[in-house]
């Protein structure tokens, strides 16, 4: 039910409201003056605030403006009424954040279609709130795939320390969307709406590096005929994002500890030091403290970055994703209307391989899969040959009984269908040819086609 708070010192409005309004459906509270109506704003929310403008003690623009830094947005709006037709108090109330604004006395209906217009409004602001708060929810995490307990962990996690300045070290192996994790916590903190900068830090020679880290002046090297600010400078009030810090040279590390430690910094052949404020976050796939040990990386760095570590499990190790990754990477790279299919036995091959490339190496099957298929059903025959002829691959796996027993069926029928897909795609999809190979009968071999729905003229020549 909506809750109404009426507030005026005049006990005849107040009355003649609260009887008006709850023979409306309405729930109305009333009060006697600001000070009372701020003692029952603190013990209950409301949806609207019904306040005459001149009180005793508390005034009602003293009351709305109390609404709007303890409330919500559009949480609860404000109506504001007065026996004085001002122009400027009208003004002044439109411009403090109040709905509308009422001059006594007023006709029935006219108090009762502002306060519909007003609740309708505010109804439609929080909708609209609400969706553009899930919307930036789902953006924040749109590219982390996955339903396994570690990357919900980590999602939990980003949501934590997404407003927290201090520095984050995400370390995995290459592939397993370190900068994507970088990405989540910056959208989802306080610093969303401020700059995303990425460094590469193996990408770059250590002089260059440290020009697009920290900037430089005019003259400070051969060719510096301009001044420069950096990208840390134009990253102020946003998020920074080493990527493989572990192959940084020692002489920017040097650096990179001043900032962390007091975020400042000179431009290379400066003399002032710039303030900034940034939100660190590194990532790396080596062992820091291997690398600490050969002397590669200093200790004190290393303890300033790794004050909120988050370690990204291999695709090897959450393989129960893969169908999710899949799906996504179909609609992604999808050449039509719809996106393509993957059949059980590509599905299969995917979850049996090692994936030493991670989900970099599975985006990157997916998008040739898909470039290569023209069938709207991708089969083994379009996986490249190591994922295809995998130790684990239907085709090469090694079969073992157990107590469960073992699905005989299913498997001859996987292994029949691969080798009649692979004669087809030795031979370009000839069927006489391909009966051939696997030394069967043309009308055999068009059975079995038939048999499985698969399609020779879909098939491209070995490659």
């Amino acid at each position: 039910m909506t809750e109404i708070l009426v507030v005026d010192d005049e006990k005849s409005m107040r009355e003649f409201l609260s009887i008006m309004l709850k023979k409306e459906g309405y729930n109305v509270h009333t009060a006697e003056d600001g000070e009372i109506g701020i003692e029952i704003l603190k013990g209950k929310k409301f949806d609207l605030v019904i306040t005459d403008v001149k009180m005793p003690k508390i005034s009602g623009f003293e009351l709305l403006s109390y609404i709007k830094e303890n409330n919500p947005v559009f949480e609860t709006a404000v109506i504001m009424m007065t026996a004085y037709d001002s122009t400027d108090d009208a003004v002044n109330a439109m411009k403090s954040g109040a709905y509308d604004y009422i001059t006594k006395p007023f006709k029935n209906e006219r108090i009762k279609l502002t306060i519909k217009k007003v609740l309708e409004e505010k109804k439609i602001k929080s909708e609209n709130l609400l969706y553009r708060n899930v919307e930036k929810s789902r953006l924040r995490f749109e590219n982390l795939i996955g339903e396994t307990a570690g990357i919900n962990e980590i999602i939990n996690l980003i949501n934590q320390i997404a407003d927290s300045k201090s520095t984050v070290l995400i370390t995995g192996e290459s592939g397993t969307g370190k900068e994507l994790v970088a990405r989540a916590i910056h959208n989802a903190s306080n610093r969303s709406s401020s700059p995303f900068m990425v460094v590469h830090c193996g990408a770059l020679p250590p002089d260059l590096l440290e020009s697009e880290l920290f900037g430089h002046e005019k003259g400070a090297f051969t060719g510096a005929v301009v001044g420069k600010q950096g990208l840390m400078e134009i990253a102020n009030n946003g998020t920074f994002f080493l990527d493989e810090i572990g192959d940084s040279p020692l002489s920017i590390q040097v650096k990179l500890l001043r900032v962390l430690q007091d975020q400042r910094f000179k431009r290379v052949g400066g003399i002032k030091e710039i303030q900034v404020d940034i939100r660190l976050i590194a990532a790396t796939n080596k062992n820091l403290e291997e690398e600490i040990k050969s002397n590669r990386f200093r200790e004190d760095l290393y303890y300033r970055l790794h004050v909120l570590p988050i370690r990204l499990p291999s695709l090897r190790e959450r393989k129960d994703d893969i169908p999710l990754l899949v799906k996504h990477f179909a609609e992604k790279y999808k050449t039509g209307p719809s996106p393509k299919q993957f059949s059980e036995n590509v599905i299969g091959s995917l979850m049996d391989y090692d994936w030493p490339g991670n989900v970099r190496e599975l985006e990157n099957v997916i998008e040739r899969s898909i470039v290569l298929s023209k069938d709207d059903m991708i089969s083994n025959i379009n996986l490249s040959s190591d994922i295809r002829m995998h130790p684990k691959s239907p085709i090469t796996q090694t079969i073992e009984l157990t107590e469960r027993g073992f699905e005989l069926e299913k498997y001859l029928s996987n292994i029949e269908k691969e080798y009649l897909e692979l004669s087809l795609k030795k031979t370009g999809g000839n069927i006489t040819n391909a009966a051939k190979l696997l030394n069967l009968e043309v009308r055999s071999m068009r059975h079995r086609l038939s048999k499985y729905s698969i399609n020779a003229k879909g098939l491209n020549s070995w490659s």
